[in-house]
């Protein structure tokens, strides 16, 4: 075991055990979700598209 694993207290390692549990169950849908909220670019595209609907300044569907 690492040096840095050993210095983590307890219920550090339960928290993080928990956290790869809830990863592994994640579906394909829901990690590619995660992939794209943890991408800052993609975040902020997201954000800017939403506040553009919300403006009334998308693009219907049938002008793409």
């Amino acid at each position: 075991m690492s040096e840095a694993l050993r210095e983590i207290e307890e219920t550090d390692l339960v928290n993080l055990e928990r956290l790869a549990h809830l990863l592994r169950s994640l579906s394909p849908v829901e990690l590619e979700t995660l992939e794209m909220l943890l991408d800052e670019e993609a975040s902020k595209t997201i954000e800017q598209s939403l506040k553009q609907l919300q403006e009334g300044k998308g693009i219907p569907i049938e002008d793409w």
